[in-house]
């Protein structure tokens, strides 16, 4: 399956007034390989709920840096368990105690910023992606969150060639708070990124894929 830069503006259009569920179904319907990354950060609930409700035994590539706080490895368990979640964990190939070590958490103006990151999430990201190769990939970016996903809109192209499916692109936190009430799902906010620092910087995976 692939698209045209014309066709994604096309079924944008067409998609931008449908629900979550529907547009998930709609990419499921045009997919072979779908699958749906997370890492349990606030709001993921959502995005695992809607893909599992279009395809139950949907892979949920699960890529853990190792530096999740308890309150998040509390969280993801107690969504897998509540979703019955077909994950498939990926996490760096070296662990945090001896990268404590050698290198630490560096921070983003480190010169060995770009190696940790590297580390504990592009290569874990890569090798998920070439394990599954997908043809779809759901995803939970959102508009407003960083200059790049801004710039996008619920179907994208990464740079692979996978469609990147982002269901709840248009919603903001208080109309995802509604949602995850409506559907008994719970949210996680004391969550740990060590590779972005600030709130507002992009992951990597984005603008690598």
């Amino acid at each position: 399956m692939s698209f045209t830069q014309e066709e994604i503006t096309k079924y944008n259009e067409a998609l931008k007034d449908k629900s979550p569920l529907e547009i998930v179904q709609w990419a499921v319907s045009k997919a072979e390989k779908p699958v749906v990354t997370t890492n349990f950060r606030p709001y993921e609930a959502s995005i695992l709920e809607v893909c599992v409700a279009a395809k139950a035994d949907m892979p949920v590539i699960w890529c853990d840096s190792g530096y999740n706080t308890p309150n998040t490895y509390r969280h993801a368990e107690a969504v897998i368990a509540q979703l019955n979640l077909n994950i498939d964990l990926y996490v760096p190939q070296q662990t945090v105690a001896h990268r404590d070590v050698v290198m630490g958490v560096p921070g983003v103006d480190d010169p060995k910023h770009a190696e940790f990151t590297k580390q504990v999430k592009l290569e874990p990201f890569g090798r998920a992606m070439e394990a599954h190769k997908p043809d779809v990939w759901f995803t939970n970016l959102r508009k407003g969150q960083t200059a790049l996903r801004d710039s996008l809109d619920i179907l994208s192209l990464g740079a692979n060639g996978v469609l990147k499916v982002s269901p709840f692109y248009n919603y903001s936190d208080a109309e995802l708070d509604v949602y995850l009430e409506e559907k008994g799902l719970p949210n996680e906010h004391k969550y740990f990124d060590p590779t972005k620092v600030l709130g507002n910087r992009e992951c990597g995976l984005h603008t690598s894929n």
